[in-house]
């Protein structure tokens, strides 16, 4: 825990954080290493969403989100969170927005499988990515989220991996 100041843009009951650039047009993918956390969320967040007290994940809140909880228990976000399963634990988490169709969809990176898709939504405000590395429980969730860049010549420089 650090002594902040409480500014309007921060979260204050969890560790989550958007990015620095919203998007209002086109179409966006990043990826996310998650590897053995057992907990984070990931996925995008309008900018009017609410960032204080406690915060539901959900369209209806401003939040196109997927979940880790307890480890195994991985959910879509949806008004009614749905179960997720897979064959295996993903360890790069792949996020696609495209705002003109209003879908998010959250991709497996290294099998290059679906995972769960947001569908049919009206953008119409500056949606930023949203990372929830969440808190260490007693050291079981210390590893970072890193973000990761997918194509180094696209920024026309060496770029780093940034954590979270």
């Amino acid at each position: 825990m650090q002594n902040v100041a409480d500014l309007p843009e921060r979260f204050d009951k969890a560790p989550c954080v958007l990015a620095l650039m919203g998007f209002t047009t086109g179409r966006r993918y990043w990826e996310v290493h998650v590897g053995h956390k057992t907990a984070w969320d990931l996925g995008v967040a309008r900018a009017s969403a609410r960032r204080k007290g406690a915060v539901t994940l959900s369209p209806e809140d401003g939040f196109w989100t997927i979940c880790l909880r307890k480890g195994t228990e991985y959910w879509a976000c949806a008004g009614q969170a749905e179960l997720l399963s897979f064959a295996q634990r993903p360890q790069v988490i792949g996020v696609f927005l495209d705002y003109e169709d209003g879908t998010v969809s959250f991709y497996d990176a290294e099998t290059q499988s679906h995972i769960y898709s947001f569908t049919e939504f009206h953008f119409s405000e500056a949606l930023f990515p949203f990372f929830n590395p969440d808190t260490n429980e007693n050291g079981t969730n210390k590893s970072p989220l890193t973000i990761r860049p997918i194509n180094k010549l696209i920024f026309g420089r060496d770029l780093e991996d940034i954590t979270i």
